[in-house]
């Protein structure tokens, strides 16, 4: 149920287009248990690589746009922010440590959480480990949906089973945009807050390995990532990154207007 209060949501920032927040891990966590708490359906995501296709894509970006909390999940989008707004951002908003933060928090206040994303056998192991860190957990459901689109049948099951369990919050493990997409399209239907939080699932499941702490403080995840697959990965990588810095100058020197839709 709602209480009344006003939620106060992180100031955002134009950036290639894309209205991102200047926030940190504190305002962010404070601002996304209080929504939870009261019962109030919002949504929170993450950009670092996937910026590039976002701002390229009006229909993509106009529905990012209208998201409570866009936060910086990479160092380049946090440096970009800093030199063109002077927002003075101490840190990244990293979705895999978000998440951890949340839960540790929804655990002490027992908030539930639900687990949509990835394989079975992955969900399942990120359930396991996560109430192993935190016991009082109450993770109140966990799904992995088919890889495919939805049936409206099996749409309106999911929202049903979702609200059903009585979550505060729902962790989103699809990848981008897929689950951008997914909340979009659920802002109004899901009475919870939905929290993007992508490779997040694999790396909490033991699925896959984040980059070591030095190459997450100096903005090189993209290279570890690109070192552990690069037949995938190679060419969204140089793409994206050219992209970015292209825009970035372009923005900086104001030679090109980026509109917010």
């Amino acid at each position: 149920m709602h209480d009344g209060r006003r939620m106060q949501w992180p100031r955002k920032y134009n950036l290639f287009g894309v209205a991102l927040s200047a926030t940190t891990y504190e305002e962010v966590l404070e601002a996304t248990m209080a929504a939870a708490e009261q019962g109030r359906a919002a949504i929170v995501s993450h950009l670092s690589e996937c910026l590039v296709p976002v701002s390229g894509n009006p229909s993509l970006r106009s529905k990012v746009n209208s998201f409570e909390i866009v936060a910086p999940d990479g160092q380049p989008v946090r440096w970009a922010l800093n030199l063109l707004y002077g927002t003075k951002l101490p840190d990244r908003v990293y979705a895999p440590e978000l998440m951890l933060r949340l839960c540790r928090r929804a655990a002490e206040r027992g908030v539930g959480v639900y687990l949509y994303g990835s394989y079975p056998n992955v969900v399942e192991r990120l359930r396991v480990n996560l109430l192993r860190q935190f016991p009082a957990l109450q993770v109140v459901g966990c799904e992995s949906p088919p890889f495919r689109p939805l049936t409206p049948e099996e749409d309106e099951a999911t929202v049903e089973q979702i609200n059903r369990s009585g979550a505060g919050i729902v962790f989103l493990g699809l990848g981008c945009p897929l689950q951008d997409v997914f909340a979009y399209k659920h802002r109004h239907s899901i009475k919870a807050v939905q929290v993007c939080v992508g490779a997040a699932f694999d790396f909490h499941a033991g699925n896959k390995k984040m980059a070591p702490k030095w190459m997450q403080r100096n903005g090189l995840e993209w290279f570890y990532r690109l070192m552990q697959e690069p037949r995938r990965l190679w060419r969204r990588y140089l793409i994206a990154n050219t992209i970015f810095s292209i825009k970035l100058f372009l923005q900086l020197t104001g030679l090109k207007n980026f509109c917010k839709e």
